[in-house]
């Protein structure tokens, strides 16, 4: 038997799956590690504990006695900057996609000529690295001089393995650095921004080509023969579609992490035909030619984690809240406590509880946390380009407990259909794998990524009327909000 490691760097733990050669996980193990804001608006990590964390994850999946893995593919937290030196070093703590200090940076974007701007073909984010390295630029100019390589989180990761520093599409497209009809890094955004261009690492083709093979060091401490060939690997969200066999345009499908993404499979884009100023995102998938939508919030898990540590509650207690009965004088929680994406496009956004009173319990206050994150994602939703589809796919374990998903059914106004995936970003990696260590092509990958779904809620009219009655109510205090920022 032949199997394949997958390592999925998400933002606050790290995930590695080990699968077979047909993409079944035999293991797992998780490792977590501390998102620091020593700022306010900053979001950081040390990259050596993402290191530290995966060499435990492997040598725990190792320990089940499996075969060595044929090969190994990455899945990764996309945005986000990690600069390298020469050797493999972090020079300062990752910058991740939450961070919101280059809000200022948008500027240098808009005042770009209307075709740069447009040949990016996404919403403007201060957690991508192209802002990030123009801040960096202008507030640690000694740091940036002393980097040899601006990375993506995963990308640093797959060098500690390998030792060479390589971009790859998926996640490239994602960084406001790249042309979207060429894959080049666009030259004008780098020298707007002030980013010395030789930082920029070489593109490769795709997510499951080959970008090298396991070095002596690495081999020694994660327990895995050297020369085991590496894939390129991806992001995140692009290999969640992967490993949940999302290639056809028209099936929408939804993760709930840290934040949300609500993504389609979509056609080429043609450059000339992109909006100017878009809310959703366009990137490209894990294989070559293959390119998704996306609708993105900041704020999914991330608010809950906030507001059960606040209530000092369990996640069980939490996601039991969904299941409570609402009410009319129920108040409503703005979930945005780090600015927001899809639609809203506002950085600086502040969350908030609207209609507090005397009456109100903890227990009222879980509903509405989990009752608001949920109109944030059917806004997101209702952004997506195409029509609303009748049924969302769920990927991720973020929405596993059955009145948390009948919350998000009602709310949302569509039937939800769970993917039997453990993990489909963390097989996403190690599918990656497969192509690269030569254990099948890309065709037959397809043909192996066929998962199971299962109908787990439908929307009950009277429910989804209510909430969207609710929404509206949110809406008109967004749009007050908004007029009096």
């Amino acid at each position: 038997m032949r199997t394949l490691l997958g390592i999925d760097l998400g933002t606050s733990s790290v995930k590695v799956v080990l699968t077979d050669e047909t993409l079944r996980v035999l293991t797992s193990a998780t490792r977590e590690y501390p998102v620091d804001r020593p700022r306010p608006g900053w979001s950081e990590t040390d990259p050596q504990l993402w290191w530290a964390a995966t060499v435990e994850a492997t040598r725990q999946v190792l320990a089940a006695g499996h075969p060595a893995p044929a090969a190994i593919g990455f899945s990764g937290q996309m945005h986000g900057v990690v600069l390298s030196d020469r050797h493999g070093r972090a020079v300062r703590p990752a910058m991740l996609w939450s961070d919101t200090r280059a809000v200022d940076l948008l500027d240098v974007y808009r005042d770009l000529p209307d075709e740069v701007l447009r040949g990016l073909g996404n919403p403007l984010s201060p957690g991508m690295a192209g802002p990030l390295l123009g801040w960096l630029a202008r507030h640690e100019t000694a740091t940036l001089a002393a980097a040899h390589r601006a990375l993506q989180p995963k990308d640093w990761l797959r060098s500690r393995l390998t030792g060479e520093f390589a971009a790859e599409p998926g996640d490239a497209s994602a960084t406001l650095l790249q042309e979207l009809d060429t894959g080049s890094w666009s030259t004008e955004v780098v020298a707007a921004l002030g980013v010395p261009e030789s930082l920029l690492p070489e593109m490769l083709p795709s997510s499951t080509t080959l970008a090298g093979t396991l070095i002596s060091a690495a081999a020694a401490e994660l327990g895995i023969p050297a020369g085991t060939p590496v894939a390129a690997g991806t992001a995140d969200t692009a290999a969640a579609a992967l490993g949940s066999g999302l290639t056809t345009p028209g099936i929408v499908q939804l993760t709930i992490g840290s934040g949300t993404q609500t993504i389609t499979a979509v056609t080429a884009p043609r450059p000339s035909a992109l909006p100017l100023h878009p809310v959703t995102h366009l990137y490209r998938g894990a294989l070559q030619d293959s390119w998704y939508a996306m609708a993105a919030t900041l704020n999914g898990g991330l608010a809950l984690d906030w507001v059960r540590r606040t209530h000092q509650v369990s996640w069980e207690q939490l996601y039991a809240a969904a299941g409570d009965e609402p009410h009319q004088d129920d108040p409503l929680f703005l979930p945005y406590l780090g600015g927001e994406r899809t639609p809203l496009l506002d950085p600086l956004l502040t969350g908030s509880w609207i209609g507090l009173t005397a009456r109100h319990d903890t227990a009222t206050l879980l509903r509405c946390a989990l009752e608001g994150v949920a109109g944030s994602i059917a806004d997101a939703l209702d952004a997506l380009p195409g029509p609303t589809p009748d049924v969302v796919r769920l990927a991720g374990g973020g929405t596993v407990v059955p009145a948390w998903r009948q919350l998000l059914a009602d709310v949302l106004g569509v039937g939800l259909d769970a993917l039997e995936v453990a993990g489909a970003s963390g097989v996403g990696a190690a599918a990656t794998a497969a192509p690269a260590g030569g254990v099948c092509d890309e065709s037959e990958l397809l043909e192996l990524l066929q998962p199971a779904l299962q109908r787990v809620a439908e929307p009950v009219d009277a429910a989804h009327h209510w909430y969207r009655e609710r929404r509206d109510r949110r809406s008109d205090i967004l749009d007050r909000l908004g007029a009096a920022h």
